[in-house]
């Protein structure tokens, strides 16, 4: 049988997944590189693998979300990436979303003693 932290664990991978994106976009708004985004969101709390972040960089990409540039000028190349305008739009409407959703969860879980 399973312990409480195990479940919580899982169930909180779960909820991490879905927030990753917001988290991603919110930092796109200035071209990055991946590695330069693994630290940025590290220091604001959000790991995240590279493993787990440059395939969702190229979907969002795919998406168009997302644009990206390679700078060959230093010596190890690098692609930058940054929100299109479309990206932005959708960021903004997740944005709303999602502090509509955590005003819903905050009343629900204060009305339960949460």
């Amino acid at each position: 049988m399973a312990d409480a932290t195990e479940v919580i664990q899982g169930i909180l991978g779960e909820l991490r997944r879905g927030t990753i994106i917001i988290g991603v976009l919110s930092q796109l708004s200035e071209p990055q590189y991946g590695y330069s985004l693994v630290t940025v969101l590290e220091e604001k709390g959000m790991n995240i693998d590279p493993g787990t972040l440059y395939p969702l960089l190229r979907r969002l990409e795919k998406q168009m979300l997302l644009e990206s540039t390679w700078d060959t000028n230093e010596t190890r190349p690098r692609k930058y990436y940054a929100l299109t305008a479309f990206g932005r739009e959708v960021y903004e409407g997740l944005c709303r979303e999602w502090n509509e959703l955590n005003a819903s969860m905050q009343k629900i879980i204060n009305q339960d003693g949460g």
